[in-house]
């Protein structure tokens, strides 16, 4: 599998509600950023399926570089 395209430099917030499911982009080709379009369709990469555990803000990683992904971990700061 290739590498992800980097979509941004910073996480994406995103205040998300309690139990609902959000499909977090991993090709980085989305113009919906940081959530799934389909522009993945005719690669390897798949969305991911984040369920939120409570209403609040998260932060979304933009660089797909992320060992906790959908989730920032910081690793940005790296590229």
């Amino acid at each position: 599998m290739s590498d992800p395209e980097i979509a941004g430099t910073a996480p994406i917030p995103v205040e998300v509600e309690d139990g609902k499911n959000y499909f977090w982009c991993s090709c980085g080709k989305s113009a919906s950023q940081p959530f799934c379009d389909g522009s993945h369709k005719g690669t390897d990469f798949a969305p991911v399926k984040y369920t939120a555990e409570k209403d609040g803000k998260v932060f979304f990683c933009s660089c797909k570089r992320s060992a906790k992904s959908p989730l920032c971990d910081g690793s940005h700061k790296a590229l």
